[in-house]
């Protein structure tokens, strides 16, 4: 568990949101799903990402699900997700989260259309002004806006966030930004490249896996932050075959089935997300089951 003053550090699982056979959500599972997470090992929440299905909520579905994590875990440990298509609704979740207990928020660029770098620092100035620390999400591939580490510099210089979770699966970027920026945190942001990133100093990770196999996710992190390669790379060759659903466009639905699988409740999503198809559900299924039977639960 991390005791740093930057509650972002650590393993933050974005989790995912159980809902039930009406699709509704399933209060009291997910405080239980995030108890279960701390219990096994991960520092945090990261609640209303994009894993957690935030775009298809409803207002008071998504300010409750802050406010279950908040009251499972414990305000320190949940960083919410406060993505919006204006700057404005923005900053009333993040004002949300802050009220509701939480000290940090992790934030999108504007992602209605393709915003200029005027526009975006506008809008990470306007969220900041909520008073919580602020973490950045570089997701070029959906958002269509990068965050690239010249900005990243700006945005940290000006005060607008402390760290970012770097999903646009460039490593290279790690050691451009920790030469512009050094003392903005990097947290992983795609399961599939934590060993890189980890080696080249992320200070967290804003992670996927863990969801359906935290114990083995989070000896994983812990050993490639300390640059124990002995565990940590046979260890990521081994859930290497799960991890990479999370950059894939089905990522929600593979970790609800792999945690499914596991034992826990991950169940359907809402629509416009639809099942996996066949043969991507058997090869979710058969990597899930050889995970579990080499004791990776």
């Amino acid at each position: 568990m991390t005791t740093d003053l930057r509650p972002w550090r650590g393993v933050l699982v974005a989790t995912a949101l159980p809902l039930n056979d009406d699709l509704s959500v399933n209060y009291g599972k997910y405080a239980e799903h995030c108890a279960w997470l701390v219990e096994n090992g991960c520092d945090g929440v990261v609640p209303n990402g994009s894993l957690g299905e935030y775009q298809v909520l409803t207002p008071e579905e998504r300010a409750k699900v802050v406010e279950t994590a908040v009251a499972a875990i414990g305000g320190e440990r949940v960083m919410p997700g406060v993505a919006a298509y204006g700057s404005a609704e923005s900053r009333r979740w993040a004002e949300q989260a802050r009220d509701a207990g939480c000290a940090s928020v992790m934030l999108l660029p504007p992602n209605a259309y393709r915003a200029d770098e005027r526009a975006v620092l506008a809008h990470y100035a306007e969220v900041a002004k909520a008073g919580l620390p602020v973490v950045a999400y570089n997701n070029p591939i959906d958002t269509k806006v990068d965050l690239v580490p010249e900005l990243l510099a700006t945005l940290h210089g000006e005060g607008f966030i402390q760290g970012v979770k770097e999903f646009s699966g460039d490593v290279r970027r790690a050691y451009r930004l920790a030469e512009l920026a050094p003392e903005l945190d990097l947290l992983i942001g795609a399961d599939d490249v934590l060993l890189e990133l980890a080696i080249a100093g992320a200070k967290g990770w804003v992670a996927g896996y863990p969801n359906a196999l935290p114990k083995s996710s989070v000896e994983l992190y812990r050993a490639a932050t300390r640059g124990d390669l002995d565990t940590a790379l046979p260890l990521y060759r081994q859930l290497h075959p799960l991890l990479r659903w999370d950059s894939k466009v089905e990522f929600v639905q593979a970790i609800k089935l792999s945690m499914d699988i596991a034992g826990r409740h991950g169940g359907a999503c809402r629509p416009p997300r639809v099942p996996l198809l066949p043969g991507q559900e058997a090869a979710v299924r058969a990597a899930t089951e050889k995970a579990l039977a080499a004791g990776l639960a």
